[in-house]
């Protein structure tokens, strides 16, 4: 039988995976038993009761209850955080203080924390970091349900300092232990010049590392200065573009476009909000984008308005899937949620964190590159740590096109 202490901590354990189980519902609904919330609610007070009384070992009754909410949360969003009451005090005192950073950009996968990007130039692209590389430890802590929001944290710090961080890659058999000493993060201005394919017209090309405020500025007075020199069409590269506004995503969608939707958001308690084009353009030169696995949040923002729109053709690997509006919600013991309350969608009625945006031509970034691993088995790896040096498969592709 239950003793009182276990009773309470079932209740209360109950009572947070309520609240996050109910954020943005309205409880008096109809709804099949299988979705009613206290169906579930059952389930977990079930299974809590049954590690109580038959799990090897007398459990941190704490611990498992984050984990649970945290599951619950990486199930419907990957970029989601619970945090308690002092991690969440910790973050609304030191988040975005413009402290110092190794330039990782993070979301939770299986488990653990994986990369969406290593920052151009920063320690941890330095250190041949990528996308989908997982991050087992920050200063010897496990990242094994540890909230996102609270990963960030531990990012950052002084300038100068280091940060030590094991990380599994496939290029490895063995997880990496590295240091990564913070700084300033300085993103790469955004750049242009003229090229030209085997068979094609002059091509202006402008790479964006970010889309930070004045990025869609800057990017038409490229487009006009690519033009003077005479381009007759014009490559967007939005590569290794995971960092920005949305608002900037937006208005780099509408410099090219001269109607029709560029996104919408959406969610179970927000209505519908259309931005649509507005009629002057930068530009009536066909174009490319160029996307791959970490281009996120505002580049797909835009890439999805440019392709489904038919304004621009897709050129290279399926972005990130990461692009919705969220929001801090707390909780009666001081604790928080940061979860999506709404989702940024495509013209073509399609949330992109779901959907991710695929390219008209699929291209992968590099050739596979053959890695044996300890076994002798031979694998193939298209990260881009894997080969540093190389023909630039995507861009070459777009150079290619008539």
């Amino acid at each position: 039988m239950m003793n009182r202490r276990f009773h309470y901590a079932v209740v209360a354990s109950s009572a947070a995976i309520v609240g996050a189980l109910l954020f943005g519902t309205v409880v008096v609904r109809s709804a099949s038993p299988d979705d009613n919330p206290y169906t579930q609610l059952g389930v977990f007070s079930d299974v809590l009761t049954k590690i109580k009384v038959e799990y090897v070992e007398e459990p941190d009754l704490k611990a498992v209850t984050a984990g649970a909410v945290t599951g619950l949360l990486e199930s419907l969003d990957p970029f989601a955080s619970y945090l308690t009451a002092q991690q969440f005090q910790q973050y609304q005192n030191e988040y975005g203080k413009g402290k110092a950073d190794v330039g990782l950009l993070l979301s939770r996968g299986p488990g653990y924390l994986r990369i969406v990007d290593a920052l151009p130039g920063s320690a941890a692209d330095q250190a041949k970091l990528s996308t989908g590389d997982v991050i087992e430890s920050i200063n010897k802590i496990s990242t094994r349900d540890m909230p996102l929001a609270f990963a960030e944290l531990l990012l950052q710090g002084d300038p100068g300092t280091e940060l030590e961080i094991a990380a599994l890659t496939s290029r490895q058999a063995e997880p990496l232990t590295l240091k990564l000493k913070r700084a300033p993060i300085a993103y790469p201005a955004i750049a242009s010049k003229m090229m030209a394919g085997k068979s094609s017209p002059q091509t202006g090309v402008i790479t964006v590392a970010a889309l930070l405020p004045g990025a869609a500025k800057s990017i038409a007075q490229k487009v006009q200065d690519l033009e003077k020199q005479g381009a007759k069409r014009l490559i967007l590269d939005l590569r290794w573009n995971a960092v920005g506004e949305m608002e900037e995503g937006v208005a780099v969608a509408d410099l090219f476009m001269e109607s029709g939707i560029i996104t919408y958001t959406q969610g179970q308690r927000s209505r519908r909000a259309d931005t649509l084009a507005t009629p002057e353009v930068v530009t009536k030169l066909p174009l490319i984008v160029l996307t791959n696995r970490g281009t996120a949040g505002a580049a797909e923002v835009a890439a999805a308005a440019l392709h489904d729109s038919k304004r621009a053709k897709l050129i290279g690997e399926p972005t990130f899937g990461n692009a919705a509006v969220r929001k801090p919600i707390t909780l009666n013991d001081g604790s928080a949620v940061i979860m999506a309350s709404a989702k940024y969608y495509g013209p073509n009625g399609k949330a992109i964190q779901d959907a991710r945006v695929t390219p008209d031509v699929l291209k992968p970034q590099y050739d596979a590159v053959q890695l044996a691993d300890e076994d002798g088995d031979v694998k193939a790896e298209t990260n881009k740590a894997a080969q540093p040096v190389g023909p630039d498969l995507i861009l070459n592709e777009a150079l290619d096109q008539k």
